[in-house]
């Protein structure tokens, strides 16, 4: 599902015109985006939580020159499907 079809699916199950479901979905994506940078947790029973996880520093390959080269530590976003969620992908 592409997100046009995310914005037709939302707008038919709310009852919101295409145009308010797609300004829904982007005010929801662009609010986790930013709670999970500034570091927040956020949690949606049912569905799942997104959190801010520190990498570690680590030793990789250069795959071009095959030398050994350091990566540096980094924060990534992370997504953990809830059970409900779970549950229903495994039906």
């Amino acid at each position: 599902m592409k997100k046009t079809e995310l914005i037709a699916a939302i707008a038919e199950q709310s009852g919101l015109t295409k145009k308010d479901a797609e300004k829904a979905l982007a005010a929801t994506i662009d609010t986790i985006i930013k709670a999970v940078a500034e570091g927040d947790k956020i949690q949606l029973t049912g569905f799942g939580t997104f959190e801010q996880r520190q990498r570690n520093a680590r030793t990789g390959c250069d795959p071009r020159t095959g030398k050994t080269i350091e990566i540096p530590a980094s924060k990534v976003p992370a997504f953990k499907a809830g059970k409900g969620f779970k549950d229903i992908v495994n039906k």
